[in-house]
């Protein structure tokens, strides 16, 4: 098992939110090794806890002092009362994860009123996994723990993703609508890494507007899927008021994304480039507690920073290009972006090997920026390489 760069405080109750997949299971039982283990996947306990949660309360020994850790909580959102009760009356410390917000929100859950940590865990990291870390094989198959393990990665994700049509969305209440909601995946991985046009992706799957809406939110209710807004504070030019979408893992849209002669590849290696740096700049953002919200930026003429990092640590601006070579008009984006904002930092990261500064733009070997993001991150410097 890869040693994950998730660290909590041990003395107060958290969440661990993750979608399937990312490892939460396995790392809370390394780590928790004491903890009594409650799977609420299980059925016999599901139904039990579904009829009366108080029964919690008889499957904790008296006197027990470690650490209770319920998975997957969203299925029993109405136990979280008395989770609550037991924190209070017999001073109990809980981990309780899930891979879906959306039953928890729905139904008005507080979240405990602060009295548990909300915590998320993702795919792997280039940090996480060191050596073993390899460019195209994370561009193909993403950052899952299983698929670096896996000798068939592709079997693997075919079987996540008919897993999550099976077990999370038909537990969510889209039965009745299963053929459309495949279909609705299918058109939503042509969205990747693109500006969002909910009216076209409904035209493709032939269902209305509203029913499109409710399925991308249903994708980042399930933490399947993100939309990252655009970055407008102190715009000095009319700016895009429409979302980029992106599938959590570069692997799952992949996987997701349909195949012909008529796709360039260009139009799936790229979108994958995109979305394996993205994985990154949320996983570590999260782990390192840095506090930046994640924007992208595109003016009313088209002119686009892949991706804007803004926070009391600064402002980045990063362009990803699957390219080996780097042409003046890559530039473009970067150049304009830093004409309205000089106290940016400026990243060009290509496929290519050289890095080099210029006029304001740090150019880097993509997988070489990956694996030095958190100083980057964190704005310490690094050796710069010739």
């Amino acid at each position: 098992m890869y040693s994950r760069l998730l660290d909590v405080q041990r003395q107060k109750s958290f969440f661990l939110f993750g979608p399937r997949g990312v490892g939460k299971t396995a790392w809370l039982k390394q780590t928790f090794p004491e903890g009594l283990y409650l799977d609420l996947l299980d059925s016999e306990l599901h139904l039990r806890l579904v009829a009366s949660p108080r029964r919690l309360d008889d499957l904790i020994p008296r006197g027990f002092s470690g650490w209770v850790i319920l998975d997957e909580v969203q299925r029993v959102p109405e136990i979280l009362n008395e989770v609550h009760r037991l924190i209070e009356s017999r001073r109990l410390r809980f981990i309780l994860t899930g891979s879906s917000a959306r039953k928890l929100r729905r139904r008005g859950v507080n979240l405990l009123a602060g009295r548990a940590l909300t915590r998320f865990m993702h795919p792997l990291t280039a940090t996480e996994l060191g050596n073993d870390f390899q460019l195209k094989h994370s561009l193909q198959f993403g950052c899952l723990p299983v698929v670096y393990t896996e000798p068939n990665p592709k079997a693997y994700l075919s079987s996540y993703v008919t897993t999550y049509l099976r077990e999370e969305v038909q537990q969510e209440g889209l039965l009745r609508n299963l053929g459309a909601f495949t279909r609705f995946l299918e058109a939503a991985s042509f969205s990747q890494a693109a500006v969002l046009n909910m009216t076209g992706v409904a035209r493709e799957c032939g269902v209305e507007r509203k029913v499109v809406e409710d399925y991308f939110t249903t994708l980042e209710d399930l933490l399947l899927a993100v939309r990252i807004p655009v970055f407008s504070r102190r715009a000095k030019r009319r700016v895009s008021t429409h979302p980029k979408f992106f599938l959590f893992d570069a692997g799952v849209f992949n996987i997701l994304r349909p195949r012909g002669p008529l796709d360039a590849e260009s139009e799936i290696a790229g979108p994958a480039l995109e979305t394996l740096l993205l994985q990154h700049l949320r996983a570590l953002n999260d782990y390192y507690e840095l506090g930046y919200q994640i924007f992208f930026w595109r003016t009313a003429t088209n002119v686009e920073v892949d991706f804007v990092l803004y926070g009391e640590r600064g402002l980045l601006a990063i362009e990803v290009k699957h390219s080996a070579r780097v042409r003046d008009e890559d530039f473009q984006g970067l150049r304009v972006f830093l004409a309205d904002y000089p106290q940016a930092k400026a990243f060009l990261l290509y496929t290519g090997s050289r890095s080099w500064h210029e006029r304001g733009v740090e150019v880097m070997n993509f997988a070489t920026a990956v694996q030095r993001l958190p100083r980057i991150l964190r704005g310490e410097k690094a050796p710069r390489e010739s």
